[in-house]
């Protein structure tokens, strides 16, 4: 090579680690005297690019639109012809996807969009390859292939409908994961749609729930519903296995069977069987007719009910319920059921039993920390009364709430209202802020609890954001923030349909920055759904629960007020 030649190279060199990315026109000039040829790169034949007017640095461009304009730019003419054949647009797949070239400053700039709009939360790849000349016959000698990664489109999925419709639409469809899908045995809730056999004790509670809101609605009827309910209280009653009265986490649907959880989780769990028994209650409560079938089901669940020993799972009279029981590793796990969590529930129904009831010290002393559940701090201006920093995830003030009504409920320790209210703005207010500067995070887009994550499962907060929202977070809130759910409703439904809106329902959560959304629907996250919608519009689940004459006993025990005590 020349000193000529060299000096251009390493003004090119020079060049490239200023710029970015460069590509490289080299005109092949023939050495006087050599048989060879051999590449020479001017100095002034370099190409740029920018995708949506931007240059990130990167070949990787992500949370595009889906009619992106990708800019090629150079410091000569290129040759039309053969720019229309370098370049390349081609899906996940391979596939190739027809794209415009514009060529614009006397084809010194070449832009390329895709023809068609591309496809949502979807990867491309534009490659632009080494026949692509200028105009004085150089040659590209560096291709480059950019990565196109689309996110939102802005488009309606589906028609338009009411809010009322639309609420009518999620809860039947949600339900179906519970009616459709429940298991053929025991027609209780299988923990998710890739469980088989394996059924949840508290997902069946929360689902029990969420079909007396379809009986209600009239998407199941009452003779069908109360039939489901008699297959469901029948296994339970007779099949099940339990230890003190209580169930386990998981059971086999067919032979009723505990399925550990882990090698020392394989006997009783306390929280599940109050998330079971819940359902239960409100069960008997809705079925209260006189005829036999409908007193037998109520009888049958009062024999669930007076078996768990809740009193018994103080381990040796502590003032303190312990959430694990292990016939093997008896007490071993040893985990402590305090608060602030999704637990009330649990301390409620243990002071509600008509055989086993815990006093009102264990409450106290256990659940409440003798005060230290207490928060008292304000976050976006609200003050939360109870819980860890900035609330944690929202599933505290569902689950337990999808049969205690927090309006109006008050104790020595909090307003139970204000604590619900409150949280989930918490969440919202923090989604909408986003900190973290997620993709997709907005007032239309939030909810952080516990779900699916790619390659895992996590339970989000504002101390635990990884850029997941799970649809359930802000649907289940509806009744403590009906217009902020609802835009989050329809989000979820209008725009992200084509995405997020399956058989089920909603999937179980996604990532807009990732593109990524779950293939996946638990139990305990899709029966909330349908539960506190009903909540929100017709308090059906809170009054029945609470209409239960041993829960208001329970409730009043532990220093609870409210109207409807």
């Amino acid at each position: 090579m020349t000193n000529q030649n060299y000096a251009l190279k390493k003004v090119v060199d020079n060049r490239s680690q200023l710029a970015g990315p460069l590509l490289i026109f080299c005109l092949l000039i023939s050495a006087i005297g050599c048989k060879k040829t051999e590449a020479v790169a001017p100095a002034d034949a370099v190409l740029s690019f920018t995708v949506n007017n931007v240059y990130n640095g990167t070949l990787i461009y992500n949370a595009l639109n889906v009619n992106p304009a990708v800019k090629f730019n150079f410091t000569e003419p290129v040759d039309r012809g053969s720019a229309q054949k370098a370049l390349r647009l081609t899906d996940a797949t391979g596939q190739a996807v027809n794209v415009g070239t514009r060529f614009e400053n006397a084809d010194k700039t070449v832009v390329v969009t895709p023809q068609n709009n591309l496809a949502a939360f979807s990867r491309y790849t534009l490659a632009i390859d080494n026949t692509l000349q200028s105009a004085s016959g150089g040659r590209l000698v560096n291709p480059v292939s950019i990565t196109l990664n689309t996110g939102i489109d802005s488009t309606d999925k589906f028609p338009r409908i009411s809010d009322s419709a639309l609420l009518d639409l999620v809860q039947q469809q949600t339900l179906k994961y519970f009616w459709d899908f429940g298991h053929p045995v025991s027609g209780l809730a299988r923990e998710r749609n890739t469980s088989g056999n394996v059924v949840t004790a508290g997902g069946s509670g929360f689902g029990i729930m969420a079909m007396i809101a379809g009986i209600n609605r009239n998407f199941i009827s009452r003779a069908d519903g109360l039939a489901r309910l008699q297959k469901i209280v029948g296994f339970l009653k007779n099949n099940a296995q339990t230890f003190h009265g209580a169930f386990p986490h998981w059971i086999n649907g067919t032979t009723g069977a505990v399925v550990p959880f882990s090698a020392r989780d394989n006997g009783a769990d306390l929280v599940e069987t109050s998330f079971i028994v819940q359902g239960l209650l409100t069960a008997r409560q809705y079925f209260n007719g006189n005829n036999i079938a409908e007193t037998t089901l109520r009888n049958d669940i009062n024999t669930i009910w007076n078996r768990v020993e809740w009193n018994w799972f103080r381990k040796n009279n502590e003032n303190v319920l312990y959430w694990h029981w292990s016939p093997t590793a008896a007490w071993d796990i040893n985990l402590q059921i305090k608060g602030w969590n999704e637990c009330l529930i649990t301390y409620v129904l243990a002071a509600s039993s008509p055989t086993n009831a815990i006093p009102k010290l264990v409450y106290d002393a256990g659940w409440a920390g003798n005060g230290s559940i207490r928060n008292g701090n304000r976050y976006y201006g609200l003050e939360l009364p109870l819980g860890p920093d900035r609330g944690g995830p929202l599933f505290f003030e569902h689950y337990s709430f999808l049969g205690i009504n927090p309006y109006g409920l008050s104790d020595q320790y909090a307003n139970y209202q204000t604590q619900a209210v409150n949280h989930t703005k918490i969440n919202y207010e923090y989604c909408k802020a986003n900190p973290k500067g997620h993709y997709g995070y907005s007032a239309s887009c939030w909810g952080l609890t516990a779900s699916d994550i790619p390659n895992g499962y996590t339970a989000s907060s504002p101390n635990n954001d990884v850029g997941v929202i799970a649809p359930t977070a802000a649907l289940s809130s509806m009744p403590y923030t009906p217009a902020e759910s609802m835009e989050a409703l329809r989000f979820f439904y209008y725009k992200l349909g084509d995405k997020a809106w399956k058989e089920y329902g909603f999937v179980d959560a996604f990532s807009l920055k990732d593109g990524w959304f779950a293939n996946s629907f638990l139990a305990i996250d899709q029966a909330p759904i349908v539960v506190m919608i009903e909540n929100h519009r017709s308090q059906l689940l809170w009054n029945l629960f609470t209409s239960c004459p041993e829960v208001k006993s329970g409730m009043k025990t532990l220093g609870f007020t409210a109207p409807y005590l």
